[in-house]
């Protein structure tokens, strides 16, 4: 059986498939004695790690940090009247067509019963009236039949102004082409391009363009066009997520040590790897503090900065693997993005989502009411009458995270006005720069799971996946892709990956552009 990566999107045909099947042939335990060390304990580093451990192979799991999670971390916090809660990097959203990232969480969670439904996909303005991304059919043409149905920022007006073979284009994203026509165009050039209203514009492609941490005039126009194309046109789950009830050190990272441990692997936190040198019998060494760990195979899962760092403390690896470390050299990493956590002294409106997209404010990208979404928030707010809200900034040009917090909480005051004047009883802020970015004239550049060192795999947002995967999604398929590597090098057969349609409706169909 071959990997599904002609389908394209359409009625009936967007059911999840086999895009690396199981082999019943091949042994599912590796070797006795086969070992790993995985640098990273995100996403990446933890799903690398859970194929290997299950398989019977000794990990060893190195992470910086003293919690898992990377990005999507999670640790203690003690608020000023002695409650204990839990503070993360921001709100994620966990797609229901995270069908690789699912199935990993299923590991400690069989009926995933720690995600709950979150609601809508309200995008709001100071400007205009707010949009819900929601409910949508899930198949094309459908579901962009009725974005124009029921859109109030999109009408004949702009359908009819609308440079339509320019617009085609998101119905017929196919790899190949879609990066040879858009790579090097900025995503602002190509929105504008496309001839639809200021609103439309605003309210249903830059909300979304942000949300992968870049300014669309510095997001390749392929990259999100690949994006519209698997989180709306041809996701068969549509825009719906979910989110954990608990926080993530509970619900998810703690499990997940849990899970590891009683399969054999060792967890070293708060030890960043340092450098990395060949060893004997094409392994390699990697360096931490006070020693160094020997392995034959090697997954790399940190995040971008950690990743370049990593590689230009090391420099017998362009000797030996000079692709791994002039890309790693070259890695994008996104501007810094903001998150401030804020304990309000009262309740915000009844009616406000849960989650917002915000459009077109200088600072302010998205707003989480955490008490309306994770227990322990819900639990504080309950006993002080209170309310806590999470501001986000993609791509922030704040220097700090004070002059982050303060814009966003302006911001925040003018859509939200009963925030003005609430009491602050306490706050927590990070600005920070892990996330990677996908510029455009990028796509040539980007780092593979495999090839790119003998020995060495490469895991993690960032890296380019030989089928369309995004954000979380992309992280965990990384990992699981490296470890089936580690795996079909020692005769072992691979873990089932699923995916949906690999092409839009209209893929091979449109006249070419000159």
């Amino acid at each position: 059986m071959t990997p599904d990566l002609t389908a394209r999107a359409a009625p009936l045909r967007m059911r999840p498939r086999a895009m690396v099947p199981a082999d019943p042939r091949l042994p599912r335990e590796a070797p006795a004695g086969t070992e790993a060390v995985v640098v990273g304990g995100g996403i990446a580093g933890v799903s690398a790690a859970v194929v290997l451990a299950e398989r019977g192979v000794a990990v060893t799991l190195l992470e910086a940090a003293p919690t898992l999670g990377g990005r999507l971390g999670a640790w203690p916090h003690t608020l000023p009247d002695g409650a204990e809660q839990v503070v993360e990097h921001g709100f994620h959203a966990f797609f229901r067509h995270y069908h690789t990232w699912r199935a990993l969480l299923r590991r400690i969670d069989p009926e995933l019963g720690f995600l709950r439904p979150v609601g809508g996909y309200p995008v709001i303005s100071r400007q205009w009236p707010a949009e819900d991304l929601t409910g949508l059919p899930t198949a094309p043409p459908l579901n962009l039949l009725a974005l124009f149905a029921r859109s109030p920022s999109l009408g004949l007006r702009d359908l009819l102004r609308s440079d339509q073979a320019l617009a085609a284009e998101l119905l017929a994203y196919d790899r190949t082409r879609t990066t040879a026509i858009f790579d090097e165009v900025p995503a602002a050039r190509f929105l504008a391009a496309l001839g639809m209203s200021d609103r439309a514009q605003a309210m249903l492609f830059e909300a979304f363009a942000r949300s992968f941490f870049a300014d669309p005039g510095v997001l390749s126009a392929a990259e999100l066009i690949a994006m519209f194309h698997y989180y709306f046109l041809g996701n068969p789950d549509g825009i719906g997520f979910d989110a954990p009830a608990a926080d993530y050190l509970t619900a998810i990272w703690q499990p997940f040590a849990a899970y590891l441990e009683k399969h054999g692997a060792e967890i070293r936190r708060g030890t960043p790897a340092r450098a990395l040198a060949p060893a004997a019998a094409h392994g390699w060494r990697v360096e931490v503090d006070g020693g160094s760990v020997t392995t034959r195979h090697l997954v790399l899962a940190t995040e971008p900065p950690a990743l370049r760092a990593l590689l230009a403390a090391s420099p017998q690896v362009a000797e030996v693997a000079p692709r791994l470390a002039a890309k790693a050299a070259a890695l994008a990493v996104a501007p810094p993005f903001a998150v401030t956590r804020l304990w309000l002294g009262r309740d915000v409106a009844p009616e406000r989502a849960t989650f917002n997209a915000v459009s077109r404010e200088p600072t302010l990208d998205s707003v989480t009411v955490y008490s309306r979404l994770e227990r322990p928030s819900a639990e504080w707010a309950a006993r002080t009458g209170g309310s806590v809200v999470e501001l986000h900034s993609y791509a922030c040009t704040a220097p700090d995270a004070d002059t982050a917090t303060t814009r966003m909480r302006a911001e925040l005051a003018a859509l939200w006005p009963e925030t003005a004047q609430a009491e602050v009883v306490h706050l927590q802020q990070r600005l920070e720069a892990t996330a990677p970015t996908f510029p455009p004239g990028g796509a040539g550049s980007r780092l593979a799971v495999t090839g790119e060192g003998r020995g060495v795999r490469v895991a993690g947002d960032h890296v380019d996946t030989p089928f369309l995967t995004g954000l979380m999604e992309r992280a965990a398929v990384s990992g699981v892709l490296a470890a089936n590597d580690v795996l079909a090098e020692v005769g072992a057969g691979p873990e089932e990956i699923r995916g949906g349609p690999q092409r839009g409706l209209l893929a091979g169909l449109l006249p070419r552009r000159r």
